[in-house]
């Protein structure tokens, strides 16, 4: 359950940085068509400014003067239009994106409430079941002998697990294999301890796997080619 909550989650904030990547975007662009309104505002009121000037120049080097600096204003100018046109261009690219990543964190948001709410479900289902488990453990506890109890306890605190069913006469716990003894007396139903790993062992014939089924034996001779017979002469 975590690492299915996690996946979702992962797959939510992927979209929400990816989200947040076209908003920077987006945030970047404007703020560089504010820088260049100014600085277009203040190039064409230099342009007023040197035009009006025009009329008080007595010399031809200061006309020429005026009208270079109108020129390089004017162009300044159209320059930073240009610039900001295309930042605009960028921002109307950038819109449709930034409403499909919203959309898909909306969507994604949706799908990891889901899938919360169906874990949190499920996880009240595996607490009562656990709580039906522990009950009846402790029913089967009171059955017990004090002893093997104790023994059990004992090696579920230093093993982790303290009975383990054999198969092919070797111990799951410790993967040791058996004598020969221990296994007869574990295929009469008794529970017994391994010689290695100390833990209750028992075997359960129910559970063997299906012995295979006998192969039929070859008849001497049967299945070769029929040998040719060899002709006079020969």
């Amino acid at each position: 359950m975590p690492a299915e909550i996690a996946l979702a989650e992962n797959a939510l904030t992927a979209a929400q940085n990816h989200s947040a990547e076209i908003s920077g975007a987006l945030a970047r662009e404007e703020a560089l068509r504010t820088r260049l309104e100014r600085e277009i505002d203040g190039h064409r009121q230099k342009v007023a400014r040197f035009r009006s000037q025009v009329d008080s120049v007595k010399t031809p080097a200061q006309a020429q003067a005026i009208e270079h600096e109108i020129h390089f204003e004017a162009a300044e100018a159209d320059r930073l239009e240009n610039e900001e046109l295309a930042s605009l261009e960028r921002s109307e690219a950038y819109e449709p994106q930034f409403a499909g990543a919203r959309a898909q964190v909306e969507s994604l948001a949706a799908d990891a409430d889901t899938v919360r709410a169906r874990l949190a479900e499920r996880q009240k289902d595996l607490a009562a079941e656990l709580a039906t488990l522990d009950d009846a453990r402790e029913a089967a506890r009171e059955t017990i002998e004090s002893d093997w109890l104790a023994r059990f306890d004992r090696l579920v605190s230093s093993r982790g697990t303290a009975i383990v069913r054999v198969d092919n006469q070797q111990c799951p716990g410790c993967r040791m294999g058996l004598r020969p003894q221990i296994w007869n007396e574990l295929r009469e139903g008794r529970l017994l301890s391994c010689d290695s790993c100390s833990r209750l062992i028992y075997w359960d014939p129910a559970m063997s796997p299906v012995p295979k089924a006998p192969q039929p034996e070859l008849i001497p001779g049967q299945g070769r080619a029929p040998r040719k017979p060899r002709q006079a002469g020969a």
